[in-house]
């Protein structure tokens, strides 16, 4: 009688090499798309940011950090990632913090009483749930800096 096969024996030889390495840069993809998201919602309201600003209820000072910190918190993301010092895992650790406040910003002005982010007559901007989901990253790099 033959032993049944394990799920290891469908894997190519070098997987566990690979796998490991695959590992050790999975941040990046976090780090990817919470960066594209900041980035381009940030670029998004430069140019318009009195327009934004009315828009949202906002006054145009609030308006201007807001999208400031949309756009450095993809800079704290890359340049915290690439720099493995304690100074690199503050930086990442800072742009989660950042990240936070600007998405449970969003969802209080925004995005309340709606869950799912689909617009709608009520939100025609959608509700928090891609939101939630952008601050459920922004706490992995929060919580684990550098050492994701």
């Amino acid at each position: 009688m033959t032993e049944p096969r394990k799920h290891t024996d469908y894997l190519p030889e070098n997987f566990d090499r690979v796998s490991s390495m695959d590992a050790t840069m999975a941040h990046w993809l976090l780090r990817f798309a919470l960066s594209a998201t900041f980035l381009f919602h940030g670029a998004k309201k430069v140019s318009h940011i009195p327009q934004t600003a009315e828009m949202f209820g906002l006054s145009p000072e609030t308006m201007t950090v807001v999208t400031g910190v949309e756009l450095v918190v993809p800079a704290l993301l890359a340049v915290g990632g690439l720099t493995q010092s304690q100074v690199g895992d503050l930086l990442t650790r800072l742009a989660g913090l950042l990240a936070i406040v600007i998405l449970v910003g969003a969802i209080s002005v925004v995005h309340w009483g709606q869950w799912n982010f689909a617009p709608s007559e009520t939100h025609p901007f959608g509700g928090m749930e891609f939101q939630v989901t952008l601050i459920a990253i922004a706490l992995f790099f929060m919580i684990r800096g550098n050492d994701a």
